[in-house]
């Protein structure tokens, strides 16, 4: 991870150096800043310095001093600023990471079924039912994945303004942004909450109920499946110990790619709903030409991608024999 990181690193720094101009060079043509303010920044940034030595000191700065510099529009630590928005970031993932899997995962199990109800000839009530399903979902799924999540934000948003509701963007009311916690403030985040919810997590629950339907087909064809059956088990027995356990594996490696949606998914969804999470604030820094904030965000989004691997192996090696095993 360590090397990988490395040349990440030098990787993002090479593509924002590639960009045009810099933050400073729309203050040249203001009468209001002078060419020795501009050239003062330049020296403190370090930014009069040839590409590599500028790429030295900020990697120097990051291993040695844990400091990921300062943002040009704001002059603050861009430590602290990314820190002001984790917190917000973090919920909104997790939160709609986990309603995510809690509906696709039975979603993409009962459509299996009822794609495998299809080859029973004596098709019961239940099994019509559950081809029924199949069909609904599958639908359901082709749209949800092919709607971008900040139209669904636009459509939610115009549907909530329809109805005369006012306050459709953010996570509260106006009067509770700043206002110390409460019931009351607990009670109006979750009245905005749904909306990011849907706009963020529609395409996920699309694309992880697929993947589960798939695997699933994959599963229930398989020997020991078939040998646990003729063993006499109860079918809720062959299900859930046999067929889910195994088919659940290729989920656990797609939810550690994830995490780097903590910073880069959803960034137009979140300009669009105006939440206060990481995706905006990596958006106009690269518009900005805010050198330091981009290259942060950029290595921290790679990092989550490494340890998201990491973690996804794990998992996977603690819930999969095999793994360990090979």
């Amino acid at each position: 991870m360590i090397p990988t990181l490395l040349i990440i690193s030098l990787v993002c720094f090479a593509v924002i150096k590639l960009q045009p101009g810099s933050f400073f060079d729309q203050y040249r043509d203001d009468p209001r800043v002078t060419k020795a303010q501009i050239d003062a920044y330049n020296h403190r940034y370090a930014l009069d310095q040839p590409n590599v030595v500028q790429y030295l000191i900020w990697l120097k700065n990051i291993l040695f001093h844990g400091d990921l510099g300062y943002s040009f529009a704001n002059d603050r630590p861009v430590t602290s600023m990314i820190g002001e928005r984790l917190g917000w970031t973090v919920f909104l993932s997790v939160l709609t990471l986990l309603v995510s899997w809690l509906l696709a995962v039975p979603l993409g199990i009962y459509t299996a079924l009822g794609q495998a109800a299809f080859s029973n000839p004596r098709k019961t009530l239940g099994d019509r039912v559950a081809i029924g399903a199949n069909y609904l979902m599958n639908f359901f799924g082709y749209i949800s994945m092919a709607i971008p999540d900040f139209l669904v934000a636009l459509l939610l948003v115009g549907w909530l303004l329809a109805h005369h509701k006012t306050n459709v963007g953010g996570l509260f009311s106006p009067e509770f942004i700043d206002a110390p916690w409460s019931w009351a403030k607990v009670k109006d985040l979750l009245s905005h909450l749904w909306v990011p919810m849907i706009a963020i997590g529609l395409e996920g629950v699309a694309g992880l109920m697929r993947q589960m339907r798939a695997s699933m087909l994959d599963v229930i064809n398989q020997d020991y499946v078939r040998t646990a059956r003729a063993k006499g088990l109860a079918p809720r027995t062959v299900l859930w110990r046999h067929a889910v356990r195994n088919a659940v594996n290729p989920l656990i490696s797609l939810a550690g790619l994830s995490l780097p949606s903590l910073i880069s998914g959803t960034i137009v969804a979140s300009i669009v709903l105006n939440l206060p999470t990481i995706g905006p604030f990596l958006y106009d820094s690269l518009i900005n030409k805010d050198q330091f904030v981009s290259m942060a965000l950029l290595m921290f989004s790679a990092l989550l991608l490494l340890l998201g691997n990491l973690l996804a192996d794990l998992a996977l090696a603690s819930v999969d024999p095999r793994v360990r095993f090979e």
